[in-house]
């Protein structure tokens, strides 16, 4: 254990603003402090916190939901974590980390700690920092952590592997789009969120997705389908009362620690996929004659093995 790893440790521990970014980037950069800092986290404080994700498609008004989601749960005086996460571009790898937009009116204050973080190319939605982002956040006493992600429908899975309750936020009036959701609506989502309820067709969108849900809601009999209009407040408590009850479920039912244990398995091979991605990179750099790319694939797999058997 290094000394500057000590002292990020101690900063967590004060819930110092500074140590927290510094210790968030240092696994973001795989730096030699970031295994020091992540194996000496407390488990148990780690499995008492409640991870939301919030997805959905561009336009059904999940930043406004978050925000007005926070101005709650910091009344009931939680001390809140926020990633939220962009997309990348392909080319040179930056990201418009709209928190800085988004998340503007809750900048100043100590208890709500906010991480903007790029996809990095992923299409999942999520960059493969993102849990040890969690377990940090929580070593500093952050209670609930949101995760609001890029939200693209069916693409945006990953947030399912790592939150512990998944809000799907939709709004009235994206026809097509949302029948062509449904199916990965029951893969992605513990609850749909009907955004924007004052709007015309709220009413029928909601039947409709009742419907797609009806076989979770008769598992415990909790609505899986709620009506919000963030922009006026409203909604927002019995959102929050039934993702508890729910949260409350998943713990004594034992579903919670099963979804994070495959939430670990999937975020390890993701680190196995990063680490391994530029030695790959490199390998094919060296060879460049064309073939099939499944062939090349094994081929470069094969000659790696053996290099480090050897």
């Amino acid at each position: 254990m290094t000394a500057g790893s000590n002292e990020l440790l101690a900063g967590l521990a004060r819930q110092d603003p500074r140590a927290i970014g510094r210790a968030i980037s240092a696994v973001e950069n795989n730096s030699e402090a970031a295994a020091d800092i992540l194996s000496s986290l407390d488990q148990d404080v780690i499995d008492s916190v409640l991870v939301l994700g919030i997805t959905g498609p561009p336009g059904a008004g999940k930043s406004t939901l978050t925000s007005a989601m926070i101005r709650a749960l910091r009344k009931k005086g939680n001390r809140l974590g926020i990633i939220a996460v962009d997309p990348s571009s392909p080319i040179s790898g930056g990201a418009i980390l709209g928190d800085r937009i988004r998340m503007m009116e809750h900048a100043l204050d100590p208890d709500v700690v906010v991480r903007s973080m790029a996809t990095r190319g992923r299409l999942g939605g999520l960059c493969a920092s993102a849990g040890a982002t969690v377990r940090i956040m929580a070593a500093a006493g952050c209670e609930i952590i949101i995760i609001e992600t890029v939200g693209v429908g069916q693409s945006e899975m990953d947030i399912i592997r790592l939150a512990d309750i998944t809000l799907m936020v939709l709004a009235p009036g994206f026809g097509d789009d949302i029948q062509a959701m449904k199916a990965g609506l029951l893969e992605v989502a513990d609850f749909l969120v009907v955004n924007k309820s004052d709007l015309a067709g709220a009413d029928a969108l909601c039947m409709d997705m009742e419907q797609v849900f009806h076989d979770k809601q008769e598992e415990d009999g909790i609505a899986r389908v709620l009506q919000t209009i963030a922009s006026l407040n409203q909604g927002i408590e019995q959102l929050l009362a039934t993702v508890k009850t729910f949260g409350l479920h998943l713990e004594t039912s034992g579903i919670k620690e099963e979804r994070r244990h495959m939430a670990l398995d999937a975020e390890t091979l993701d680190w196995i996929m990063e680490i391994l991605r530029p030695r790959f990179a490199q390998a094919m750099s060296e060879k460049t004659e064309r073939k099939d790319p499944r062939i090349r694939a094994k081929e470069l797999i094969k000659e790696l093995v053996t290099r480090q058997e050897e």
